[in-house]
């Protein structure tokens, strides 16, 4: 660290203008990588804020939205604050350059590295290629698609129909959103192409004397646009007080879905062309698989959802152990299907608990384990059925939406009663957690202070 910095950190400020500028930025680059990577606003906020009390910066402000990143600092209250922003332009989940950031932010705060160092490190993560090829990503997207498909009781047209499903629509939306296409049309594309295969795989299979349910075909075709990812994000969101954040999650998350039954409505027109029968067709009908199928389908949908997040390969059995262990709990409730919410509370409690273990010990933030051990279980279904009925002029599109919501809110509470759960009770609690309470998934970490470090916050 910088003579600057070093005494500025030890004396609880930050004299120089230049080095409150450096330290407000690093703050700021290492909130950017986190909000885009998938962290919540909460996680994003307590590391800024670790990392700037730490380095001096002791009563620096900081403003977290969807799409902006604010923080300010006033050494003297005569004198102009040091304001800098950066907007979010690009949201894509990497859990590699969210690993980074975190043994990053850890490393700064154990004084392992000075905010020159940190700043190049910051550099050197925004600008390094992922560590997949492309075609990679792809095949993990067909992978989850069909072990999704598996969890549904689909058979083996209905999992090959949506494995397929997943690497051409993967393709279809990276083509569309390099083009700079809005995510509502993505959506619609994605979920227009997913019906035609799915009607197209329903023929041939009528004509090949196959028996295949359309229904099952369409609703494991679209599982790959379902918007059950954001859904729970803005219920973290809501649940730690950032509930601008939170809104904004939920229109989007919303706005995608609605563009999915768009582009699966356009699809279903094309039935009778095709020469498909629609009666008693109804997309995003769930039955779940025998027992030992979810299992199944539950673990290879979560492991390959993390592959294709760019998840460390040492994280990957972590995935699947936590998984294995929720959906066993999940399946141990009586009819998990009608107490979907007491099902998934008592499986997220385990997935906290266990997540947040055994993350430590491979080396990667609780988020990257915690996120696709969820997945099988997101409501993504319920809010697309809701939309849909709504769409038609039902009323019990409302009771749909309001079970996804209780089943939103059931595994995002649940993760963190099990956070709470798994961390063990300390009586010295640091000045951080007092001003940012709860747990936190990435960045500043209970534990990740020594004694010695605690003094300069």
């Amino acid at each position: 660290m910088s003579e600057t910095a070093c005494a500025g950190a030890q004396n609880g400020g930050v004299n120089d203008p230049r080095e409150t500028y450096k330290v407000l930025d690093l703050a700021l680059r290492i909130g950017e990588i986190l909000l885009s990577s998938g962290a919540g606003a909460a996680d994003v906020t307590a590391t800024m804020l670790g990392v700037t009390r730490h380095l001096g910066l002791r009563n620096a402000d900081v403003d977290v939205t969807f799409t902006l990143l604010r923080m300010s600092y006033q050494d003297d209250p005569d004198e102009m604050p040091v304001l800098l922003a950066r907007n979010i332009h690009q949201r894509d989940i990497d859990y590699d350059d969210l690993t980074r950031t975190h043994d990053l932010v850890n490393d700064v705060l154990t004084d392992r590295v000075d905010v020159t160092e940190a700043r190049a490190r910051v550099a050197r993560i925004n600008s390094t290629p992922h560590y997949l090829p492309r075609w990679a990503i792809v095949l993990g997207s067909g992978a989850v698609g069909g072990a999704i498909a598996l969890i549904l009781g689909g058979g083996a047209v209905v999992t090959a129909v949506a494995t397929l499903a997943g690497i051409l629509v993967t393709i279809l939306m990276r083509a569309l959103n390099r083009e700079g296409w809005p995510m509502f049309y993505q959506q619609i594309a994605g979920g227009l192409m997913a019906t035609v295969l799915a009607l197209a795989a329903a023929a041939l299979g009528d004509r090949l004397g196959l028996r295949v349910d359309t229904s099952q075909v369409v609703t494991a075709s679209i599982v790959m646009l379902l918007a059950g990812i954001g859904f729970m994000g803005a219920i973290q969101d809501a649940l730690s007080g950032f509930y601008i954040t939170a809104g904004a999650r939920i229109i989007e998350a919303m706005l995608a879905t609605a563009g999915l039954i768009a582009g699966v409505s356009a699809g279903l027109a094309l039935a009778t062309p095709l020469g498909v029968s629609l009666v008693g067709v109804r997309p995003g009908s769930t039955v779940l698989a025998d027992p030992p199928l979810v299992l199944i389908g539950a673990i290879v949908s979560a492991s390959a959802f993390a592959f294709t997040c760019y998840a460390p390969w040492r994280a990957l059995p972590a995935v699947a152990m936590s998984t294995l262990l929720g959906h066993l709990v999940f399946l141990g409730v009586q009819d998990p299907a009608a107490s979907m919410p007491w099902a998934a509370a008592c499986a997220a409690v385990t997935i906290g608990l266990v997540s947040f273990s055994i993350a430590g010990r491979v080396g990667v933030p609780p988020l990257v384990v915690v996120v696709p051990a969820l997945v099988p279980m997101l409501p993504g279904l319920l809010i697309y059925r809701g939309l849909s009925y709504m769409s038609e002029g039902s009323s019990f599109g409302i009771l749909q939406l309001s079970a996804a919501a209780a089943t939103t809110i059931a595994l995002a509470a649940g993760v963190i009663m099990g956070e709470y759960v798994a961390q063990p009770v300390k009586r010295n609690v640091r000045r951080l957690e007092d001003r940012l309470s709860g747990p936190r998934m990435v960045g500043v970490m209970h534990g990740s202070l020594s004694r010695r470090h605690h003094t300069h916050a």
